[in-house]
């Protein structure tokens, strides 16, 4: 056979031209036809101002339009069970690949829901154990507390050639604990607090919201016949008590009215304990937090699984034992195990646990509960299925993957990033940290200013060029804030004692009053369990997190923040009118889409589609009402102004409003002067809401307030605003900690607590205690050292 002796390379292709992502007319939320250029197999950085519009870009826009394109390649049965994607207001997109987006989205907070469960680590170590595991008690699903025992017999007919009925067994081995059903805690409810058992039904007895003398609720037990109505209930008999509190749901007729009747207990947890505390009315919510008692489960002990599993071991260790050790600890414990018949699995587990300890999080613990991660450990936990993928040329979209990271951590992820980049795949990551900008291959600048002065872009090129430029970002990349030669004197301390939560080692700390407290540690040192854990939240404390704001896509800013109330007060008096006229959620809503503003479609087994109303062109009012005007503008033009407008249209003139003003300028003073009115709470990032979170709390006259890390989100042109707004909390006589890591926030800090020296069990205790100058000077921790290495000390 006659070789081949060409050896020319291959004439270029057409398809090699394809090395950029091309994105034409982007007009998603703020952006004004935006057109750019994005290099593949690069690292690309998108920077600007909070509220620019790089999530508008690189989420709603790139990573949107790749998965819905993914999305349309399955039938149509399968797309019934995805999530609507509308296309993206773009003209053009062009050499998209498929995109993984791993952003800062909690997980899920159902209790069964782990760190273990939520990666491979888990199913792994089950498979591990139901090889090694000495008593073997079954397969995988034996060790697994999502998966409850069960067993059945009956007769089943086979067909072979005549039919007969043949007896069968059917038993599936779980680990799911019975008592607490794999969730680790067991919830009581407190009888003294459904009735008064001095009192009989006919007296009033039942004390749950919602269960009225007279109403229906209340009617099902003083009617239903199965009991004296007149007896009081200390004196009902062991039979008459359990058909009261216990019986099984029973269709009955009850006041000549078919309905079901079930025991007060089964009845309150299905209607009230099955229900999402938060979204609770809150008389309701603090009739359940009243009656119910959270206890760990006396049977399994808080670890979920059933005796069996925790039975099963591999040198003296349990799958319990392993999912309470700390990562690091687990890690070690697993290179320990030489076994050649499960090599392949031990290798990939090995790998999986090393990425933990590698991205930094080795100090959780795969039982840790999935909802008790932060915004920035969730986006990390989520990075690691990724870490080992053998997919390549994907595109990676990240949302500031540095978020509660120390300056230590940084370059950690800053190498995990690059690797990524090395193995073929495009990187786009939403940054604001100096440290994360500088190892961009590309820098898009978004602009010049947030909201509507934003939306176009305002840089694009080398981190180098960007320093040269005269953007907003270029020229804040180089900041660095000085050390305060003189700080405030505190006027009295709040004591800690022996506070032991999580990974604290029985710390003692003072806590000064008065000034401006900064707590600082790397990852994991212990810093929300000191702060949140020792501080009680009450009457004179402000806490403001990042947790997510309750609330429907109806929410909004005016709506959160109590501002709508006096605008549609005004609106009212200036048209002597009803002020309910003026609420989308209440008589002014237009009755097509119920004052949404959108319609939504259900097409069966096909994804439905969300479309603008027609009648009120997605204003979400009534005709009528938009013809009643306050200072030129309806309610609709008032509701789609950023803040500042709207400070500046309550501030003076016809429309002057003074309540609404005093509103909006928190919303100014803690840096959402971007935010329009009407934006659902639903599309807002972490650090928004949080600020968001904070001008609402402004009004209160708490005199303590925590803050955790409200430089979240926040350009580097922003965080002075922030310090200004913290220090006039101050002066106002207010005392403010905040755990951060942004060292400009610690430079300016009065006094610093630093936790450590390292995470988890290496950490948790306190090993710095002083004035910023003090720590630079002394450079005895790792925050010490990064402090005195950015401030030039």
């Amino acid at each position: 056979m006659a070789k081949r002796t060409n050896t020319q390379p291959p004439a270029p292709r057409g398809t090699d031209s394809h090395d950029v992502i091309r994105v034409l007319g982007a007009r998603e939320n703020n952006l004004k036809d935006v057109s750019v250029e994005i290099p593949k197999r690069r690292l690309t950085v998108f920077t600007g101002v909070s509220g620019s519009g790089k999530s508008s870009l690189v989420f709603d826009t790139i990573a949107a339009e790749s998965q819905r394109l993914i999305n349309e390649t399955y039938s149509a049965f399968v797309q019934g069970f995805m999530p609507t994607l509308a296309r993206p207001d773009v003209d053009v997109l062009e050499g998209l690949t498929t995109a993984i987006s791993v952003d800062q989205q909690r997980m899920g907070a159902d209790p069964r829901s782990t760190v273990g469960t939520a990666t491979d680590a888990n199913a792994m170590l089950r498979i591990l154990f139901s090889r090694l595991g000495k008593p073997h008690i079954g397969p995988p699903s034996a060790y697994a507390f999502n998966v409850p025992t069960v067993r059945a017999a009956g007769a089943i007919t086979v067909e072979r050639g005549e039919r007969k009925a043949v007896k069968a067994t059917f038993s599936r081995t779980g680990g799911m604990c019975p008592r607490c059903e794999g969730r680790g805690s067991v919830t009581d409810l407190d009888l003294a607090q459904l009735y008064d058992d001095s009192k009989s039904l006919d007296e009033g007895a039942l004390t749950i919201p919602g269960y009225k003398q007279g109403g229906w609720n209340y009617r099902l037990y003083s009617e239903s016949g199965l009991f004296a109505p007149d007896k009081p209930i200390r004196r009902f008999t062991k039979r008459e008590l359990h058909a009261f509190l216990h019986h099984e749901p029973t269709r009955m007729k009850i006041a000549g009215i078919n309905m079901t009747y079930e025991g007060l207990i089964p009845r309150i947890q299905k209607s009230m304990l099955a229900k999402d505390k938060e979204g609770m009315q809150p008389h309701i919510r603090e009739f359940v937090e009243r009656a119910v008692t959270f206890t760990t489960c006396p049977e399994c002990d808080g670890t979920r699984l059933a005796e069996g599993a925790r039975s099963s071991k591999i040198k003296r260790i349990s799958i319990a034992d392993a999912c309470a050790m700390q990562i690091s600890d687990l890690a070690e414990w697993v290179r320990g195990l030489k076994e050649p018949s499960v090599a392949p699995l031990l290798a990939a587990l090995r790998h999986t646990l090393d990425s933990f300890v590698e991205i930094g999080l080795g100090y959780l613990s795969l039982d840790r509960p999935a909802g008790t991660l932060s915004g920035g450990e969730a986006q990390r936990v989520k990075m690691i299925r990724h870490l080992g993928s053998a997919l390549t040329d994907v595109t990676y979209v990240f949302d500031e993957p540095t978020i509660g990271l120390h300056p230590h951590d940084i370059q950690r992820m800053n190498d995990l990033l690059l690797r990524l980049r090395d193995k073929g795949n495009t990187v786009l990551v939403v940054e604001h940290k100096p440290e994360a900008i500088a190892i961009a291959d590309h820098v898009v600048d978004l602009g010049p200013g947030a909201g509507t002065a934003g939306g176009t872009v305002c840089f694009q090129g080398t981190v180098e060029e960007l320093r040269a430029g005269d953007t907003v970002t270029g020229r804040h990349l180089d900041d660095r804030a000085t050390v305060k030669e003189t700080v405030r004197r505190p006027t009295g301390a709040l004591e800690i004692r022996g506070a032991t939560a999580n990974n604290l080692r029985k710390v003692d700390v003072d806590i000064p009053l008065g000034v401006l407290v900064v707590v600082t540690g790397v990852a994991g040192s212990g810093k929300s369990s000191l702060v949140h854990g020792s501080i009680p939240a009450g009457e004179d404390v402000v806490a403001v997190d990042q947790s997510p704001i309750r609330g429907s896509r109806r929410s909004n800013p005016a709506t959160y923040t109590g501002l709508l109330e006096p605008i549609r007060k005004a609106f009212a008096k200036a048209n002597d009118v009803k002020p309910a006229l003026f609420s989308a959620n209440s008589e002014g809503a237009c009755p097509t889409c119920n004052g949404a503003g959108v319609i939504y479609t259900d097409l069966a087994m096909m994804a439905g589609v969300a479309t603008t109303c027609e009648d009120c062109e997605g204003k979400r009012f009534q005709a009528s009402v938009l013809e009643y005007r306050l200072g030129g503008r309806d309610i609709s033009e008032v509701l789609a102004m950023s803040v500042d407008e709207a400070e500046e249209f309550f501030g003076a003139g016809e429309a002057r409003t003074p309540a609404a003003h005093k509103i909006l300028e928190r919303l100014s003073d803690v840096g959402l002067g971007y935010l329009t009115l009407g934006q659902p709470l639903t599309t807002l990032s972490g650090g928004e809401r949080q600020r968001l979170k904070l001008a609402t709390h402004m009004a209160e006259k708490g005199g303590v307030y925590v803050l955790d890390e409200p430089t979240t989100g926040l350009h580097l042109a922003d965080v002075e605003h922030l310090l200004g707004l913290l220090d006039r909390l101050v002066d106002a006589g207010k005392s403010v900690i905040v755990i951060e890591h942004h060292q400009a926030v610690m430079a300016h800090a009065d006094w610093i607590i630093d936790l450590g020296p390292g995470a988890g069990h290496d950490g948790g205790r306190v090993v710095f205690e002083g004035t910023p100058a003090d720590l630079v000077a002394d450079r005895s921790t790792l925050t010490g050292e990064h402090l005195a290495a950015y401030v030039g000390g």
